[in-house]
């Protein structure tokens, strides 16, 4: 069996003083496209992923953030067909501005345990168990 290139992408859950959670829906023309996610993205050559989430945020979104606003809560280690991804997901209550698509993807601000109502990645959905029990 060859190996699988091991693919690191960064994810944040972003929560709200509602306490609840942003999700973003993967837009049409990407992989996946329709299911919802948290967001972040792919930690390029040379990025930390703290660094990753800072850039994705307000790349896609709008909100900034810093480093010391970022958590780190859980990971999943998923292997799909052509790589593996291994993506940490971290948590953060504190960001300024208001999140928008920016890059004309769907958001929703969600209740954790609303979470499973929407379809995601089979990635993201394991992470889900460990937001409603911080949250």
């Amino acid at each position: 069996m060859p190996a699988n290139k091991i693919l690191l992408v960064a994810a944040c859950a972003l929560i709200d003083a509602d306490g609840r959670v942003l999700i973003a829906e993967r837009p049409q023309g990407k992989s996946m496209a329709g299911l919802w996610e948290f967001p972040g993205g792919k930690v390029e050559a040379g990025e930390t992923p703290e660094e990753t989430l800072i850039r994705e945020l307000e790349e896609e979104l709008g909100v900034v953030t810093q480093v010391a606003c970022l958590a780190p809560l859980t990971f999943a280690s998923h292997l799909y067909d052509d790589f593996h991804l291994l993506m940490p997901l971290y948590v953060c209550r504190r960001f300024e501005g208001i999140a928008h698509g920016r890059e004309g993807q769907r958001l929703k601000w969600v209740r954790p345990k609303d979470l499973r109502d929407y379809e995601m990645p089979p990635a993201d959905a394991p992470l889900i168990p460990f937001l409603v029990d911080l949250l």
